[in-house]
């Protein structure tokens, strides 16, 4: 799909582009015949490139992973060799445009970039990977591989897009709807990527099951990094909610753990379990090992909700966390969680 075509599609908050991403992927989607493999002997050598050169680029986007996000690398390790890379490569290039429009350097033109990159790289269209940066070789790898929808790489690209604006604007999400439309842009679509390198079954229902559980492991980090957003004049904390708990700028500025403060991270904590509820229910659709890996992930990642309760909503002075060891004490229910599943996939 070329961009004048992306930028026509409908970008409104009732007609999201995840309907698109359904109708480009199959309805029951395993990886490609002949996909998982132990090794990285694509076509690519074919091509004039080296397994070396693409081990190179994966274990890049391995490390990049194992820095950024302790709790995503956790759940991915679960997954055999080939899905497990292309799930690294995923996040990796997701990372670039979050960094992007976390980190000095960043705006407008450079996400356009990274958007043209992603596309490419998506699509093998004109790529070159003489030129590449090790993120896109890798991206290029797994999008040979599996069927990575690249709709919801613009729907992610859509969502940055969201913070830059409110970098802009200097406001928080105006309501609800809004924060619930950004977790899903920025995280929710993860799932409408990982799925098909994990395999599934059940159609659009398992894709809006995974979607669900994206958007409440985004709403767990904005939950968790309520205080690191602030140093970056960012709330992503609605504005409605804010004053229907009597909560000001001022308050979050000032670090304010106050009973309204614990009041709203409750509602909010709460809502972000129902979600990862919501979400679980597709995990018996998940094929393979995947099914363990992204139970993994999603008990992890809800154990940062835990951690924040623990410590009374003070998410200003302390990042909530799970631990190593914690993780690992979570594998046996996890299991538990997965051997007890109706197997429907």
């Amino acid at each position: 799909m070329d961009k004048a075509t992306f930028k026509a599609v409908s970008v409104s908050k009732s007609v999201s582009i995840g309907a698109l991403c359904r109708r480009t992927l199959p309805l029951d989607c395993s990886p490609k015949e002949g996909d998982v493999r132990e090794g990285l002997s694509s076509g690519w050598t074919s091509s004039g490139r080296t397994s070396n050169e693409l081990s190179s680029a994966l274990e890049h986007c391995r490390t990049l992973t194992r820095h950024h996000s302790k709790t995503f690398y956790f759940g991915s390790r679960f997954f055999p060799l080939s899905q497990r890379q292309a799930v690294w490569a995923v996040y990796a290039a997701c990372r670039q445009g979050d960094d992007i429009v976390d980190e000095p350097g960043g705006g407008p033109a450079v996400l356009e970039e990274w958007w043209d990159a992603t596309r490419t790289a998506l699509s093998g269209s004109g790529f070159s990977a003489q030129h590449a940066h090790p993120v896109g070789k890798a991206l290029r790898w797994a999008a040979s591989q599996y069927t990575i929808p690249a709709e919801a790489f613009y729907e992610l690209f859509l969502g940055l897009q969201m913070d830059l604006k409110m970098d802009a604007s200097g406001q928080p999400c105006a309501d609800f709807a809004d924060l619930e439309l950004y977790c899903r842009r920025v995280a929710g679509v993860i799932g409408f990527m990982i799925a098909p390198i994990c395999g599934y079954s059940g159609g659009e229902r398992t894709l809006d099951y995974a979607l669900r559980l994206g958007q409440a492991m985004q709403l767990t980090n904005i939950l968790r990094d309520v205080g690191e957003d602030l140093e970056r004049g960012r709330v992503y904390l609605p504005q409605t909610l804010l004053d229907e708990y009597g909560v000001t700028r001022a308050m979050l500025e000032a670090g304010q753990v106050t009973p309204p403060y614990r009041a709203l991270m409750r509602f909010l904590t709460q809502q972000a379990r129902a979600w990862y509820t919501e979400g679980r229910a597709g995990l018996p659709y998940l094929h393979g090992s995947g099914r363990l890996a992204v139970t993994a992930a999603a008990r992890a990642y809800e154990g940062i909700l835990a951690d924040l309760e623990a410590n009374d909503y003070d998410n200003f002075s302390r990042r909530a966390h799970v631990s190593g060891p914690r993780k690992l004490l979570m594998l046996p229910g996890a299991w538990w969680e997965v051997k007890s599943q109706p197997k429907l996939a």
